[in-house]
């Protein structure tokens, strides 16, 4: 099972299938928003929704924090879009 970890220290959510990491999404944070620049799952994983799921925790925690999110990154753009959070 995969299991999607929000690591903040590191700027990052990360997806992992028991202590392999299978992916990760990475934002930049400034006092006014963070920007979601990279998303990337391992070829092996991909078409399971781990990338969205990674997006919808970066989401999350950025409500949690009251946080404006914007997206470098094309995929994560399309999740934020369809979520109505740009």
């Amino acid at each position: 099972m995969i299991e999607i970890v929000f690591e903040k220290k590191s700027n990052k959510a990360v997806a992992y299938d028991n202590t392999i990491q299978v992916g990760e999404c990475d934002f930049l944070e400034t006092e006014e928003y963070w920007n979601i620049t990279h998303t990337e799952v391992d070829n092996h994983y991909q078409g399971q929704g781990i990338a969205r799921k990674l997006v919808e925790c970066i989401i999350e925690n950025a409500k949690k924090e009251n946080i404006r999110l914007i997206a470098e990154c094309s995929y994560a753009k399309k999740v934020l879009e369809k979520y109505g959070e740009i």
